[in-house]
This record gives C-alpha cells, sequence and structure tokens, in this order.
C-alpha cells in the first residue's frame, strides 16, 4: 500500500540557458538528492496533485530530495522557438544542476529522458555517481530501421496531436493517453488526457515528438562508467521492451530489471510500481556519493546530520555549511 504524503510540497525556482530559455525545476522531500532529467509531458505544478505522477513523487521523495524540472516547450518552462536537439536537452540539465549547486548525484531518466541522461554522464563522469534508467531508449524510432506501417503510424499521431491536442474534446489526445497508461482507470486516464493539454502546445508537442525520434545515443552508451540500473516494461505499448533490453546490453555492467506491466508510466496500485521502486531505492542506497552500504546509516542520521551531508554532497565547504546552518 502506498504511503500517503498530504504534506509533500515543492519549493519552485527559474534558472536560464545559455539559448535564453527560462526553466522551471522543483524539489520535494529531505535527504541526498536525486536529479530527474526532464521527460515529455510534465507540468511540476500540477504534477503534485496528479494520481498518475503524485505516487512518484512521493516515492522518490521519501529519502531523498527529489530534483525535477519542466523540460523547454513544456509546462511551467518557456516554449522557445528554436529547433530542439540532444544537445539543447543535455544543455538544459546542465543548467540546472548547475542552478541548483549540485556537484554529484545520481541521475534518473524516464523515457527519452534516459537518453539525455546517458549523454550526461558521459559528458559530466565526475558529476553522475550512478544512473537509472526507466522505460528508456538508446535510438528514437527513425532511427530503429522503422517499417513503411510504423513510419505512417509515426506521421499520423503527429497529425492527431497538431490537429486534435489543444480542443476540449479529449478523443485525439485519449489514442496518446492509451499508449501511455492502458491500465490506467477513468480518473487517471481523464487526468493525463488533461495534462496533455496543460503541459504544452499542439504543434510544440508534435515538434518535440519529431525530434524524439531522432535521438540515437548507442554510441555513447557503450561509454557510460558509472553504476546502472536499467528498468523495463515487459509490455510497454510506447517503447519496446527490446530497446530496454538494448539499452542495458549498451553500458558496460548495467544490470537490466524487467517489470510485468503494459504501462509506460508505472500506476501507483499496480505490483509492478512497488517492484520499480523498491529496486530503486536499494540501488540508490548502495550508490549514494555520501553514503556506502545498504543506506541503513543514513536513515540513522538525525536531521541536522542529515542536512550538512546533503551541503557536504553539493560541494560546500564548512565556512559555507556553518553559514547556512546559522
Amino acid at each position: 500500500s502506498l504511503k500517503m504524503h498530504p504534506s509533500l510540497s515543492q519549493d519552485i525556482r527559474f534558472c536560464s540557458t545559455g539559448d535564453g530559455v527560462q526553466l522551471a525545476y522543483a524539489t520535494t522531500g529531505r535527504g541526498p538528492v536525486l536529479v530527474r532529467a526532464a521527460h515529455f509531458l510534465t507540468h511540476i505544478e500540477f504534477d503534485l496533485q496528479s494520481p498518475v505522477w503524485r505516487p512518484w513523487l512521493e516515492t522518490l521523495s521519501e529519502d531523498r530530495t527529489l530534483l525535477r524540472y519542466d523540460g523547454r516547450g513544456c509546462g511551467l518552462s518557456d516554449r522557445p522557438t528554436t529547433p530542439l536537439s540532444l544537445d539543447k536537452w543535455v544543455a538544459d540539465l546542465e543548467t540546472v544542476v548547475d542552478a541548483a549547486g549540485l556537484e554529484r548525484f545520481p541521475l534518473l531518466g524516464c523515457s527519452q529522458g534516459g537518453a539525455v541522461s546517458v549523454a550526461y554522464a558521459v559528458r559530466h563522469p565526475e558529476r553522475v555517481s550512478a544512473l537509472v534508467l526507466l522505460g528508456s531508449y538508446a535510438r528514437g524510432l527513425m532511427r530503429r530501421q522503422p517499417t513503411a506501417v510504423q513510419v505512417r503510424e509515426a506521421q499520423l499521431l503527429l497529425e492527431m496531436i497538431e490537429v486534435g491536442w489543444g480542443s476540449e474534446n479529449p478523443a485525439f489526445r485519449q489514442a496518446f493517453t492509451s499508449l501511455y497508461l492502458p491500465g490506467g482507470s477513468p480518473d487517471q486516464v481523464q487526468w493525463f488526457n488533461e495534462l496533455e493539454r496543460l503541459s504544452t502546445t499542439p504543434s510544440y508537442a508534435a515538434r518535440t515528438l519529431a525530434a524524439f525520434g531522432q535521438i540515437d545515443v548507442s554510441e555513447l552508451a557503450t561509454q557510460v562508467r558509472c553504476p546502472t540500473l536499467v528498468l523495463h516494461a515487459r509490455a510497454d505499448a510506447r517503447v519496446p521492451f527490446d530497446e530496454g533490453r538494448r539499452m542495458a546490453g549498451l553500458i558496460p555492467g548495467a544490470r537490466f530489471v524487467p517489470l510485468d506491466s503494459a504501462n509506460h508510466v508505472l500506476l501507483g496500485h499496480e505490483s509492478a510500481f512497488a517492484h520499480c521502486f523498491g529496486e530503486i531505492h536499494s540501488f540508490l542506497a548502495q550508490h549514494d556519493p555520501v553514503s556506502s552500504g545498504d543506506g541503513t546509516a543514513f536513515r540513522t542520521l538525525t536531521p541536522r546530520e542529515r542536512e550538512v551531508l546533503e551541503l557536504l554532497a553539493r560541494g560546500l565547504d564548512n565556512l559555507q555549511i556553518a553559514a547556512h546552518l546559522s
């Protein structure tokens, strides 16, 4: 059963990228930091109330400080007109972690956020203590040698988004939602349909999806050197299971965990959710930059001691820590 955290609150801030895009980021929870790379369809303000994302935020914030952000074009972040690319998304992640003052941290990459996380980990090996990839892929659809039918399906989906996402009638968005959470309850499906409308514009959504299709970090994945955990739902309708398995095979020493679900976005009530986040918690406790072993030692610390360790993990010196605590 899920623990409920009615008091789960967040601190929202903004930072600007080198090309002038304002990004919104937020922190929840307490403890060592976990960074979640941006992925499609987030809105850091509304996600806290969501029956889909709220269980994720609760479990990831239980004994950690979860740092997440809306990618360019999504949620509270700016919607620039410049072309979208992997380099831009990696630069966004660089901007956010620098603005937050982080030195070394574990990185969670879900869906296309996995490719962004892989690229970041290779460019900044000294910053990433561990990598968790969930429902991820190394190559977008157009880099997987798609069949003619798959190409037509992808084009049709883009047209449906451009034509139908802005309307009050959720029919067009519903088709997309069915790929993300086929096992969703009516409440979860309705909320996700609405998130699609709230999180971005139809034209930006179509541009973003088209850009995702061109991603390929296959070569970069072989250069990852940090401990890596890869998890993927066996019947994922959005990103094929084989793509997750392929990602794990490319990363040296990566551990692969299949999940018994058809949902690309795992839902709080399903057994795969508990399995997935149990694995993630254990893995992170083992590879925390500020602790080792099973994480028991960290959990026995006082809140004050935890805060000192968090500040150390951010790279602050003794004088800065003293000023922060005073």
